[in-house]
Protein backbone atom coordinates (compact mmCIF):
# COMPACT_ATOMS: atom_id res chain seq x y z
CA UNK A 1 0.00 0.00 0.00
CA UNK A 2 3.00 2.40 1.14
CA UNK A 3 4.22 1.96 -2.80
CA UNK A 4 0.77 2.76 -4.30
CA UNK A 5 0.17 5.55 -2.08
CA UNK A 6 4.42 6.53 -3.22
CA UNK A 7 3.56 6.18 -6.85
CA UNK A 8 0.58 8.94 -6.43
CA UNK A 9 2.06 11.52 -4.97
CA UNK A 10 5.52 11.40 -6.78
CA UNK A 11 3.10 11.48 -9.74
CA UNK A 12 1.12 14.75 -8.39
CA UNK A 13 4.17 15.88 -7.27
CA UNK A 14 6.20 15.68 -10.53
CA UNK A 15 3.09 16.79 -13.02
CA UNK A 16 2.74 20.18 -10.59
CA UNK A 17 6.44 20.85 -10.82
CA UNK A 18 6.33 20.69 -14.41
CA UNK A 19 2.86 21.72 -15.26
CA UNK A 20 3.67 24.83 -13.61
CA UNK A 21 6.32 25.66 -15.57
CA UNK A 22 4.89 24.68 -18.93
CA UNK A 23 1.45 26.90 -18.07
CA UNK A 24 2.99 30.07 -16.91
CA UNK A 25 4.30 31.36 -20.23
CA UNK A 26 1.31 29.86 -21.87
CA UNK A 27 -0.82 31.78 -19.36
CA UNK A 28 0.73 34.84 -19.80
CA UNK A 29 0.43 34.85 -23.64
CA UNK A 30 -3.15 34.48 -23.36
CA UNK A 31 -3.49 36.82 -20.76
CA UNK A 32 -1.71 39.60 -22.78
CA UNK A 33 -1.82 38.95 -26.75
CA UNK A 34 -4.95 39.71 -28.40
CA UNK A 35 -4.21 37.65 -31.66
CA UNK A 36 -7.90 36.82 -33.21
CA UNK A 37 -6.79 33.03 -32.64
CA UNK A 38 -6.01 33.23 -28.89
CA UNK A 39 -9.28 31.65 -27.58
CA UNK A 40 -8.99 28.94 -30.03
CA UNK A 41 -6.04 28.35 -28.04
CA UNK A 42 -7.64 28.34 -24.79
CA UNK A 43 -10.45 26.48 -26.03
CA UNK A 44 -7.74 23.44 -26.89
CA UNK A 45 -6.31 24.47 -23.20
CA UNK A 46 -9.59 23.48 -21.68
CA UNK A 47 -10.72 20.58 -23.39
CA UNK A 48 -9.23 17.98 -21.71
CA UNK A 49 -12.15 19.64 -18.63
CA UNK A 50 -14.44 18.61 -21.30
CA UNK A 51 -13.66 15.41 -22.49
CA UNK A 52 -14.55 11.69 -21.02
CA UNK A 53 -11.24 10.92 -19.47
CA UNK A 54 -11.69 7.51 -21.56
CA UNK A 55 -11.44 9.95 -24.45
CA UNK A 56 -8.96 11.32 -23.56
CA UNK A 57 -7.08 8.16 -22.31
CA UNK A 58 -7.69 6.61 -25.48
CA UNK A 59 -5.66 8.87 -27.93
CA UNK A 60 -3.12 9.57 -25.55
CA UNK A 61 -2.71 5.96 -25.76
CA UNK A 62 -2.53 5.89 -29.52
CA UNK A 63 -0.39 9.42 -29.42
CA UNK A 64 2.27 6.71 -27.01
CA UNK A 65 2.52 3.52 -28.90
CA UNK A 66 4.67 2.41 -30.68
CA UNK A 67 3.49 3.00 -33.92
CA UNK A 68 2.95 6.67 -33.68
CA UNK A 69 4.68 9.04 -35.30
CA UNK A 70 5.56 11.02 -32.38
CA UNK A 71 7.40 7.88 -31.09
CA UNK A 72 9.71 7.70 -34.35
CA UNK A 73 12.20 9.82 -32.77
CA UNK A 74 12.68 8.26 -29.93
CA UNK A 75 13.38 5.10 -31.55
CA UNK A 76 16.67 5.90 -32.26
CA UNK A 77 17.39 5.83 -28.53
CA UNK A 78 15.88 2.65 -28.02
CA UNK A 79 12.17 3.79 -26.87
CA UNK A 80 9.94 2.23 -28.46
CA UNK A 81 7.11 3.09 -26.66
CA UNK A 82 5.86 5.41 -23.08
CA UNK A 83 2.45 3.65 -22.89
CA UNK A 84 2.25 1.73 -19.59
CA UNK A 85 5.74 3.93 -17.99
CA UNK A 86 5.47 6.22 -15.26
CA UNK A 87 6.71 8.51 -18.05
CA UNK A 88 3.68 7.93 -19.86
CA UNK A 89 1.40 8.58 -16.28
CA UNK A 90 3.09 12.09 -16.40
CA UNK A 91 2.59 13.06 -20.00
CA UNK A 92 -0.99 11.96 -19.42
CA UNK A 93 -1.27 13.68 -16.11
CA UNK A 94 0.12 16.78 -17.41
CA UNK A 95 -2.59 16.99 -20.55
CA UNK A 96 -5.25 16.01 -18.46
CA UNK A 97 -4.83 18.68 -15.75
CA UNK A 98 -3.35 21.23 -17.99
CA UNK A 99 -6.54 23.44 -17.55
CA UNK A 100 -6.45 23.72 -13.76
CA UNK A 101 -2.77 25.23 -14.08
CA UNK A 102 -3.38 27.60 -16.84
CA UNK A 103 -6.85 28.92 -16.16
CA UNK A 104 -6.04 30.53 -12.61
CA UNK A 105 -2.88 31.77 -13.54
CA UNK A 106 -4.11 33.55 -16.69
CA UNK A 107 -6.90 34.87 -14.40
CA UNK A 108 -4.05 36.31 -11.99
CA UNK A 109 -2.04 37.71 -14.97
CA UNK A 110 -5.30 39.35 -16.52
CA UNK A 111 -6.29 40.87 -13.09
CA UNK A 112 -3.08 42.32 -12.48
CA UNK A 113 -3.96 44.71 -15.71
CA UNK A 114 -1.10 46.41 -18.03
CA UNK A 115 -0.08 49.48 -15.69
CA UNK A 116 2.12 47.38 -13.36
CA UNK A 117 4.04 46.29 -16.60
CA UNK A 118 4.01 50.23 -17.86
CA UNK A 119 5.57 51.53 -14.48
CA UNK A 120 8.51 49.13 -14.72
CA UNK A 121 9.32 49.92 -18.36
CA UNK A 122 9.25 53.41 -17.09
CA UNK A 123 12.17 52.56 -14.70
CA UNK A 124 13.60 50.82 -17.55
CA UNK A 125 13.43 47.14 -16.99
CA UNK A 126 13.27 44.93 -19.27
CA UNK A 127 10.37 42.53 -19.99
CA UNK A 128 12.02 39.89 -18.86
CA UNK A 129 12.90 41.29 -15.62
CA UNK A 130 9.22 42.79 -15.45
CA UNK A 131 8.05 39.19 -15.76
CA UNK A 132 10.02 38.29 -13.15
CA UNK A 133 9.98 41.22 -10.65
CA UNK A 134 6.61 42.51 -11.05
CA UNK A 135 4.34 39.83 -12.69
CA UNK A 136 4.96 36.33 -10.94
CA UNK A 137 4.59 37.86 -7.68
CA UNK A 138 1.51 39.87 -8.31
CA UNK A 139 0.16 36.30 -9.66
CA UNK A 140 0.97 34.63 -7.01
CA UNK A 141 -2.63 34.03 -5.88
CA UNK A 142 -2.63 32.22 -9.18
CA UNK A 143 -0.35 30.11 -9.15
CA UNK A 144 -0.89 28.52 -5.24
CA UNK A 145 -4.36 27.90 -6.63
CA UNK A 146 -3.00 26.10 -9.91
CA UNK A 147 -0.31 24.18 -7.54
CA UNK A 148 -3.10 23.09 -4.82
CA UNK A 149 -5.61 22.19 -8.00
CA UNK A 150 -3.67 20.21 -9.82
CA UNK A 151 -2.00 18.06 -7.68
CA UNK A 152 -5.30 17.09 -6.20
CA UNK A 153 -6.80 16.84 -9.52
CA UNK A 154 -4.29 14.35 -10.29
CA UNK A 155 -4.44 12.03 -7.22
CA UNK A 156 -8.09 12.02 -8.21
CA UNK A 157 -7.56 10.81 -11.39
CA UNK A 158 -8.50 7.78 -13.08
CA UNK A 159 -9.51 7.36 -16.36
CA UNK A 160 -6.55 8.45 -18.20
CA UNK A 161 -4.09 6.75 -15.78
CA UNK A 162 -5.86 3.20 -16.17
CA UNK A 163 -6.25 3.49 -20.08
CA UNK A 164 -2.30 4.69 -20.19
CA UNK A 165 -0.98 2.70 -17.14
CA UNK A 166 -2.93 -0.23 -16.85
CA UNK A 167 -2.16 -0.23 -12.95
CA UNK A 168 1.10 -1.98 -12.77
CA UNK A 169 1.85 -2.54 -9.33
CA UNK A 170 5.01 -0.89 -8.57
CA UNK A 171 4.84 1.08 -11.70
CA UNK A 172 1.66 2.68 -12.54
CA UNK A 173 -0.28 1.56 -10.17
CA UNK A 174 -1.79 4.81 -8.54
CA UNK A 175 -4.86 5.33 -5.74
CA UNK A 176 -7.77 5.70 -7.57
CA UNK A 177 -6.59 2.13 -10.08
CA UNK A 178 -5.78 -0.01 -6.42
CA UNK A 179 -9.70 1.48 -5.32
CA UNK A 180 -11.02 0.29 -8.11
CA UNK A 181 -9.20 -3.12 -8.28
CA UNK A 182 -10.19 -3.64 -4.57
CA UNK A 183 -13.96 -3.14 -5.29
CA UNK A 184 -13.76 -5.49 -8.63
CA UNK A 185 -12.46 -8.09 -6.01
CA UNK A 186 -15.13 -7.27 -3.40
CA UNK A 187 -12.78 -5.93 -0.81
CA UNK A 188 -15.22 -3.31 0.49
CA UNK A 189 -13.35 -3.11 3.64
CA UNK A 190 -9.86 -1.86 2.01
CA UNK A 191 -11.66 -0.04 -0.37
CA UNK A 192 -13.16 1.92 2.47
CA UNK A 193 -10.50 2.90 4.30
CA UNK A 194 -8.59 3.70 0.74
CA UNK A 195 -12.01 5.93 -0.01
CA UNK A 196 -12.31 7.67 3.27
CA UNK A 197 -8.55 8.97 2.72
CA UNK A 198 -9.23 10.36 -0.72
CA UNK A 199 -12.45 12.49 0.23
CA UNK A 200 -10.50 13.65 3.85
CA UNK A 201 -7.44 14.67 1.15
CA UNK A 202 -10.55 16.31 -1.46
CA UNK A 203 -11.76 17.86 1.85
CA UNK A 204 -8.39 19.90 2.90
CA UNK A 205 -7.56 20.32 -0.31
CA UNK A 206 -11.14 22.99 -0.68
CA UNK A 207 -10.48 24.11 2.41
CA UNK A 208 -6.94 25.11 1.63
CA UNK A 209 -8.00 26.86 -1.38
CA UNK A 210 -10.63 28.47 0.57
CA UNK A 211 -8.45 29.90 3.08
CA UNK A 212 -6.01 31.19 0.96
CA UNK A 213 -8.84 32.84 -1.19
CA UNK A 214 -10.52 34.26 1.71
CA UNK A 215 -6.78 35.65 2.99
CA UNK A 216 -5.93 37.11 -0.65
CA UNK A 217 -9.14 38.84 -0.26
CA UNK A 218 -8.60 40.51 3.00
CA UNK A 219 -4.92 41.16 1.93
CA UNK A 220 -6.35 43.46 -1.24
CA UNK A 221 -8.66 45.33 1.12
Amino acid sequence: MAEVIWTTLRLAGLTTVLLLAVATPLAWWLARHRAWWKEIVAALVTLPIILPPSVLGFYLLVAIAPQSPLMAPLHTFGVRTLAFTFQGLVIGSMIYSLPFAVQPIRNSFEAMGARPMEVAATLRASPLDAFFTVALPQARRGFLTAAILVFAHTVGEFGVVLMIGGGIPGKTEVLSVRIYQLVESLQYGEAHKLAAGVVAFSFAVLLAMLLVDRGASRAIR
